[in-house]
């Protein structure tokens, strides 16, 4: 079981707004999505460079593969690529937690206080897609997730959903051993593992470097608990080759985020990447699991969110499922399921949908 290593507290002694946000089960179904079998499941990855059994059989076997160290903080098109891959190319990449090591199992107050904002979200990647171009569909489906050995929450003073009511630090780290499936809160709170990346995205159509702590069109930093292991995410293409990130990989989290952090731990993760051409369009990230199709919307507001998010759901049923767009409404009020993705990074908001698959009949 993973080992709560210390909590700690203080008075903070200056202002601090330290951005943390920090994003994941499927596939098949809808009128332009790749088959395959992504089916696998979230564990405690061994360190870098040692040998691991992999979790699940049908999961493919990596083709290439990234470290922890090619990594990048921003969103551009201007960044170059690390890696080339053909489509249907099956990656396997490290991860590092939010902070890119300024953190670690024995990090205290101070250097919580200390962190630096400029490296803050490392992103494995970018990773250019053979064939990928303005107007296609990235579809990245996430194979395998296993968990790094050590993970961290805070709170920041100055940020989260409740700042105003926080005004201390805080910082709580824990030790995991593989086979790990829950973090201790306290010796009887348990957390479940449920791992995925905070972030992930394809490249926005500028050359500016753009900060990753608000969510776009592109992906971004959704901090979406549901993108995880067998989920296949649905990225619009901006830029030739797509220019794919992942990272702020995250053990566990609520819906919102709402103190600004989750349990942010190093990860592998082992994702396939397929280009979908003449497709059905889509304007910001979808996704698919076993169980259900989700839309995503970002806003600056939850009520604005909120509504893209039904449109997107509207669209998908009129386009995907040939429902009228007044049955399409009707179904997505009868059977739509609204989340809060994340609200902490004010004032960018991240709302979801889900449609049942069994609803639907697929």
């Amino acid at each position: 079981m993973a080992t709560l290593i210390s909590v700690t507290a203080a008075r903070a002694e200056r202002p601090f707004a330290l951005l943390l946000c920090l994003l994941s089960i499927s596939l098949a179904a809808a009128c332009a999505s790749p088959e395959a079998d992504s089916r696998s499941s979230g564990s405690v990855a061994e360190p870098e460079g040692t040998e691991r059994e992999i979790p699940v059989p049908e999961s493919p076997a990596p083709e290439f593969r990234l470290t922890r160290d090619q990594t990048h903080s921003r969103f551009s098109s201007a960044i170059e690529p690390v890696l080339r891959v053909p489509s249907g190319a099956v990656v396997e990449v490290f991860t590092e937690e939010a902070t890119d090591g300024q953190l670690g199992p024995e990090s205290t107050i101070e250097d919580l206080m200390s962190v630096s904002m400029d490296p803050i979200h490392p992103l494995t990647g970018p990773v250019y897609v053979e064939g990928a171009a303005p107007g296609d569909v990235l579809a990245v489906t996430l194979h395998e997730i296993e968990v790094g050995d050590w993970a961290w929450q805070a709170i920041i003073p100055d940020f989260g959903f409740l700042a105003d009511e926080f005004a201390e630090p805080y910082l709580r780290t824990w030790r995991f051993e593989p086979g790990d499936s829950v973090a201790l809160f306290t010796d009887r709170i348990k957390i479940p593992l449920r791992p995925f990346p905070g972030v992930m995205g394809v490249a926005p159509a500028t050359d500016s470097m753009l900060s990753t702590i608000p969510p776009r069109a592109n992906g971004g930093n959704m901090d979406n608990r549901h993108l995880t292991v067998g989920t296949t995410v649905y990225f619009p293409v901006f830029v030739e080759g797509a220019l794919f990130s992942i990272g702020d990989t995250h053990a566990a989290q609520g819906d919102g985020e709402v103190a600004g952090t989750a349990i942010e731990a190093p990860m592998r993760i082992v994702y396939e990447l397929n280009v979908i051409k003449g497709g059905r369009s889509i304007e910001e990230p979808q996704y698919e699991t076993e169980e259900v199709y989700g839309v995503t919307a970002f806003a600056t507001t939850i009520d604005e969110a909120a509504r893209k998010a039904t449109g997107y759901m509207i669209d998908y049923l009129v386009e995907t499922h040939g429902l009228a767009r007044s049955d399409a409404y009707a179904l997505a009020s009868l059977a739509g399921d609204l989340k809060i993705s994340e609200v902490v990074d004010v004032p960018h908001m991240l709302v979801s949908m889900h449609m049942p698959k069994s609803v639907l009949g697929i």
